[in-house]
């Protein structure tokens, strides 16, 4: 899995004052958690482009003045009006201690229902699993070359290796509908 750097500097204030200041300067408030205390920090934030802005799933080296930890982005807080980051949360990793991360999902194979006129439609972009860092994949593939019209691929269907599918196996992650044009014909 890609790994993206972050910078950041110790935060002297906490607070609703010193957070509004820091935004106002083109920070980002920020918390990395999990590990023996917390740390306060604050970071650029055009550095959060390759981690936030991208469908892919990276871990993250949080660099503190200096210091390195190794961590995923765990939450992140944005502007109801002008979508600017608030706030982001970070979980540090340790080797022998697994983690919960949503990780992308890519089809693979072509589907007969969609060469049938059927329009596949994703339910799920991302699953979460949890898994040793290790062990983390960079995407989950899903088969999709025996969809038909009408049916779906769901979350069962997915062999894990080496890490845990948290989603219901139930839950669809993508289907072929049928479009208006051929409904009539199948029944």
């Amino acid at each position: 899995m890609k790994t993206v750097e972050i910078i950041g500097y110790n935060r002297a204030n906490l607070g609703k004052t010193e957070s509004r200041d820091l935004r106002a300067q083109g920070s980002v408030p920020c918390v990395l958690y999990g590990g023996q205390d917390q740390i306060h920090f604050h970071t650029p934030a055009y550095l959060f482009k390759d981690l936030v802005y991208t469908p892919d799933a990276a871990f993250v080296k949080v660099n503190i003045e200096g210091k390195e930890y190794n961590a995923v982005l765990q939450d992140v807080q944005f502007h109801p009006v002008n979508e600017m980051i608030l706030h982001a949360d970070f979980l540090q990793l340790f080797e022998g201690k697994p983690v919960k991360m949503d990780v992308p999902v890519r089809t693979e194979g072509t589907s007969p229902g969609v060469v049938a006129g059927g329009k596949l439609i994703f339910k799920l972009r991302k699953l979460t699993i949890k898994a040793l860092p290790k062990d983390m994949p960079d995407f989950i593939s899903v088969d999709i070359s025996g969809l038909e019209l009408g049916k779906s691929a769901r979350v069962s269907d997915v062999k894990p290796e080496n890490y845990q599918i948290l989603n219901a196996p139930a839950t669809p992650i993508a289907t072929v509908e049928i479009p208006r044009a051929l409904r009539g014909k199948t029944e």
